[in-house]
């Protein structure tokens, strides 16, 4: 009987940095794209695995989807914990999420848009729209990581707002299987049902 395929570890390089205090940037809402960015709560989490899964697929991002229902459960609907939505002409187009560490600490442990709000002049928009949010809660600073594996340009764009790199380590990353991304794909209804 052969073995499963496993996937081969991918070297991670983590950045983590920090602002301490509120960003100083005005920038205008984008012309010819209609925007909301709405707080979602109690989001159902076959909702927040889609809106994981659209931004986060290209970053190799898996933590999230390998946690179980319950697992999920208990880290979003954590007071602490709040997931906002940004939607672009209707539609879900991004999303962040904040971590209030303690009084003192916010974290943006989620950031990201849509492969399809790619190029409509709203990346940095929405960037400051979600540091506004973190800085409304009061904190003496924000924290953030990004990694190798990230948008090219996300370093640049966190300093560009007012972060500082702190420190930085090395970590590996398991990429989901494909038995793993079937099995997934089976919890979350993306397939159709198997005929009887």
């Amino acid at each position: 009987m052969a073995k499963k395929a496993q996937t081969a570890p991918i070297a991670v390089h983590i950045t983590a940095l920090e602002m301490t205090s509120p960003p100083k940037q005005s920038l205008p809402v984008p012309v010819n794209v209609h925007t909301a960015i709405l707080n979602a709560p109690e989001i159902p989490l076959a909702f927040y695995r889609f809106l994981y899964r659209q931004v986060g697929s290209r970053w190799h991002w898996v933590d999230r989807l390998r946690m179980t229902d319950d697992t999920l459960a208990e880290t979003l609907y954590d007071k602490r914990n709040s997931v906002t939505v940004l939607y672009v002409n209707g539609a879900p187009a991004g999303f962040f999420e904040l971590l209030q560490i303690d009084e003192d600490v916010v974290e943006l442990s989620h950031f990201g848009l849509f492969e399809r709000a790619l190029g409509l002049g709203i990346g940095k928009w929405f960037l400051l729209q979600t540091l506004y949010a973190a800085w409304s809660l009061g904190p003496k600073r924000v924290t953030v990581t990004t990694n190798n594996l990230d948008h090219p340009r996300a370093l640049q764009l966190y300093q560009m707002f007012g972060f500082s790199p702190v420190g930085t380590r090395d970590a590996e990353l398991v990429p989901l299987a494909d038995v793993e991304l079937l099995a997934l794909a089976k919890r979350d209804c993306l397939l159709p049902p198997e005929p009887r």
